[in-house]
This record gives C-alpha cells, sequence and structure tokens, in this order.
C-alpha cells in the first residue's frame, strides 16, 4: 500500500521556527470549554442517582475564546481584566494544568507557577517538608531542592514557624513560603496570579526585587493583577481580557488607560 507524502511547507517551518527563538509562549486560537450542571445539585448522593438516570443537563460555559497572543522571552506581561474575565484560566493553560478545548499553546522552559495561596501544600506537613513536596511537584530535583533549602528559607522569613504545620500559618506567611519555593531557582517563564497582594509591603517590596532581577536576566514573567499601576510601571506588554475574549492588546501603558477610561475596573 503507498503512502502519499505531503510536501513540506518551508516557508511556515521557518516562520515557526522565527516565531519560537523569538517568543516564549504563543497561543494560537485557544479556547477553554466547561461544561456546567443546568440544575442545581445537593450533592454527591443526588448527582450520582441523576447520572445513573442519565437525566443530567450541561451547558458549555467558554471561559477562554479564541486567544491569540505572543509574549515574547524576557518580557514582563500583564494581563488585566474583571473577576471571571479568564485571566486564571489563561495562566493554568501556561502551566499545562489544564488542556484547550480548541486551539494549543506553545511555551519553552522551566514554568514556575505561583497561581493560587496554599497550592501544592499539605496543611498537616511542617514547611520543610512542604518545601520538598511543592519543590517536587515544581519539577525540582531533590538535589535541587536541598542545595537550595536555606535560602528558600531565609527569603520566606516565616522563623521557627518552618518547623510547624502549614495549618498553623497565616496567609502571609503561606504567600511568602510559596513564592520562595517556586522563585529561589530561576525559571524561565514565571506566572503570578495576584497572591502577592496578601504579603506585607516589605515582602512585596522583596518579590519585586526579586522579578527585577529576574527578568534582567531573561526570564519571562507574566503578571495578573488588579493593581494596575504595578501592572503599568513593571510591564512592557499586556492584554485586557472580559468574558474570555481579548478586547485589546498593546502597551501596558495603552492597555491599562483605556481599561480604565472604558469604566471595566473592578473595586476589588
Amino acid at each position: 500500500m503507498l503512502h502519499t507524502l505531503h510536501p513540506v511547507n518551508i516557508d511556515m517551518m521557518l516562520d515557526f521556527d522565527k516565531r519560537f527563538n523569538k517568543f516564549a509562549v504563543i497561543f494560537e486560537g485557544v479556547s477553554v470549554s466547561y461544561r456546567v450542571p443546568k440544575e442545581k445539585l445537593s450533592g454527591i448522593k443526588e448527582f450520582a442517582i441523576r447520572w445513573i438516570q442519565r437525566r443530567l443537563q450541561y451547558e458549555h460555559f467558554w471561559a477562554l475564546q479564541e486567544i491569540n497572543c505572543q509574549v515574547e522571552k524576557g518580557e514582563v506581561f500583564g494581563v488585566v481584566g474583571r473577576n471571571g474575565a479568564g485571566k486564571s484560566t489563561l495562566l493554568k493553560i501556561i502551566a499545562r494544568i489544564l488542556q484547550p478545548t480548541r486551539g494549543r499553546m506553545i511555551s519553552q522552559g522551566r514554568v514556575a507557577p505561583f497561581l493560587e495561596l496554599g497550592a501544592g501544600f499539605h496543611p498537616e506537613l511542617n514547611g520543610k517538608e512542604n518545601i520538598f513536596l511543592n519543590g517536587a511537584l515544581l519539577g525540582f530535583s531533590r538535589k535541587e531542592i536541598t542545595s537550595n533549602m536555606d535560602k528558600m528559607i531565609e527569603f520566606a522569613a516565616i522563623g521557627d514557624f518552618i518547623d510547624a504545620p502549614i495549618r498553623t500559618y497565616s496567609t502571609g506567611m503561606i504567600a511568602r513560603l510559596g513564592f520562595s519555593v517556586a522563585t529561589t531557582i530561576r525559571p524561565d517563564i514565571l506566572l503570578i496570579d495576584e497572591v502577592l497582594s496578601v504579603g506585607d509591603a516589605l515582602f512585596q517590596e522583596k518579590c519585586i526585587q526579586r522579578m527585577n532581577g529576574f527578568r534582567d536576566k531573561g526570564t519571562t514573567i507574566i503578571l495578573v493583577s488588579h493593581d494596575l499601576n504595578m501592572v503599568k510601571s513593571f510591564c512592557q506588554h499586556a492584554i485586557w481580557l472580559d468574558h474570555g475574549e481579548i478586547l485589546m492588546s498593546g502597551s501596558a501603558d495603552d492597555v491599562v488607560s483605556n481599561y480604565r477610561n472604558r469604566g471595566q475596573m473592578e473595586v476589588v
């Protein structure tokens, strides 16, 4: 049986190589759909009964719709929009926590996601044990974690609580430890989703200094924040998401100004 070989489009291959050398993250027609039950269910028992009886009805909620954007290597890229606009979903696609329903996302290098407070921590384990757990989830080897343990503890600055269970930590302490684990070993791509807002001013300044150092060394940083002044001053480019769609993309200054002027900012 003969198999026909399709001709290779050299121009397309060269174009892809150029983009891959220039961009850290590429979104091509990315859409994400969730199935949401139409009726409110009282619990697992009712869900199981309706599932067995084939009486469950769903509707599709599109968290992202036809996202096309590119993030250059080494830049700080902002994402703004109201709650529920799809910002966190966008970062979860880059972190490969979620798979697109349609389209594709291309990235290269080690990704350090700092997306949800306490994500990757076990409440009954102490700080040191959680450093190993969280570091392993981020793809660090045991050798990397062990050799950087002291640096992580020093940056987190939580004192004797490092030997206490995570459930005894304040939200600020959890944020400090999580950021420290995610960023002590410099990633190629750093994802930050609003969680720095729970820390105190001194901690936020330490985080910004570390991110500035990463930027200077070529790390790509993607920042989701309601702090528009931070996005405007810290990011080069940004997108404005609304109901899962990109309303605007461009320089961070232009995007933030339009977002403010059109009255779309939520008070949070």
